[in-house]
């Protein structure tokens, strides 16, 4: 039963826009048109053994290429449908008011008739992002972007002019399901000879053995000072039904450890500080903390802060960009960049540098991709380098960022 009410939607949805392919077809041949209907009525059939499937508990059986494309494929394809029928909703409103109208008025002649203009259009409607999500699912999940960003800070030591930081976030390790794809990310890294490396969390999807096929690829990361990382909101287990709380604590022990076998040092609030020559930068690590209520508040800004104050640079590695808003930029002015993630850019978008920047990201957070200042203050949200659910990226590739520190003239 929990799968059957889903179900009849779709399937109220595939009977509502089959009569556009249904309209499409209807000067076809005989054959043609009965493969066309039947490969439109495969989808329904698809997706209730999909369905099923996850119900039954048989879902988890699949190998990992198999359910994520699967579930790509439903959500494609419905997806698509729904845009399809957005004009047939719209028309049919009209037809309405239409047949109403010659009810009242009979000796007026009123054309109450399906038009082709919309039944095509719906068709194009809907293979728009058939076309788009599909692309992005078969070409962009490892097709990964070395972003460049310069930061200009008023009185930076010599010491650290031109230092060179590599951000990255979301990796989001229970959602890959290659592994050699996944090197070319690490390639790219070491090809910048970061001086410093920092993950701002979200390494899993839900639970900590996800990360256990890449710990010899992540292990592979070069900094001349080491890799620093931080926590996400996935990273806690909180999204996944555990048994008992003895379990959950288990988790994330060895989500602790995870870090610990990667090589990196992860900061829960707490904060480290390297010295250059007599300049000194201090690392600041929180747990994830959000000012949106349906994410957890585990993240102590105070606390992760003491200690750090005669630092002459200060970065805060915090996985929600709302935190640099809710509190960084009010109560902690001397922060000069906080490193985010968190966003992935929404994993759709239309960016063209000068000229647009759009995702429907924006719609949610007022940060969500890019760089950003207020005062002497930067943040930065990188897009992420891996993805979770839609197993793609259209518009927003994942990231690699490339950040160095510049002294302002």
């Amino acid at each position: 039963m929990r799968f059957l009410i889903p179900f009849i939607i779709l399937l109220l949805l595939d009977i509502y826009v089959f009569q556009v392919v249904a309209s499409a077809a209807r000067d076809f041949g005989r054959l043609q048109k009965m493969l066309v209907y039947i490969v439109f009525w495969l989808t329904p059939v698809i997706a209730f053994l999909i369905m099923y499937s996850a119900g039954r508990g048989y879902f988890a059986l699949w190998p990992k290429y198999i359910s994520s494309m699967a579930m790509a494929f439903m959500f494609i394809v419905y997806f698509s449908k729904v845009f399809a029928a957005i004009p047939l909703i719209v028309d049919d409103v009209r037809r309405f008011f239409v047949l109403v109208a010659g009810k009242i008025f009979p000796s007026t002649n009123f054309d109450a008739g399906r038009s082709d203009f919309i039944s095509k259009f719906a068709l194009l409607l809907g293979g728009l992002p058939f076309g788009l999500l599909s692309y992005g699912v078969l070409r962009n999940p490892y097709r990964y972007k070395l972003r460049r960003q310069d930061i200009y800070l008023r009185n930076l030591p010599d010491e650290l002019d031109g230092f060179k930081i590599v951000q990255i976030s979301d990796i989001h390790s229970g959602s890959f399901f290659m592994k050699e794809p996944v090197k070319s990310s690490v390639a790219m890294i070491n090809t910048c000879k970061p001086d410093i490396v920092f993950f701002t969390g979200d390494l899993v999807n839900n639970k900590a053995d996800e990360i256990d096929d890449f710990i010899d690829v992540f292990d592979k990361i070069e900094a001349k000072y080491g890799v620093y990382s931080i926590l996400g909101n996935h990273d806690y287990g909180d999204y996944h039904h555990w048994d008992s709380a003895e379990q959950k604590h288990e988790n994330f022990r060895k989500m602790i450890d995870a870090h610990k076998r990667l090589g990196w040092k992860l900061l829960m609030n707490e904060n480290e500080k390297i010295s250059l020559g007599n300049a000194t930068l201090g690392i600041i690590g929180v747990e994830n903390y959000s000012m949106a209520m349906h994410f957890p508040k585990y993240g102590d800004l105070a606390k992760a802060y003491k200690g750090v104050e005669d630092a002459d640079v200060k970065i805060l590695l915090s996985h929600d960009p709302t935190h640099w808003d809710g509190q960084v930029i009010k109560d902690y002015k001397d922060i000069a960049l906080t490193l985010s993630g968190h966003t992935h850019g929404f994993q759709f978008g239309v960016e063209i540098p000068g000229w647009i920047k759009w995702s429907p990201s924006q719609f949610v957070y007022k940060r969500w991709a890019g760089l950003y200042t207020q005062h002497d203050q930067y943040l930065y949200v990188n897009r992420g380098l891996g993805f979770l659910a839609y197993p793609g990226r259209v518009g927003i590739l994942p990231e690699v960022t490339e950040l160095v520190l510049k002294k302002m003239l």
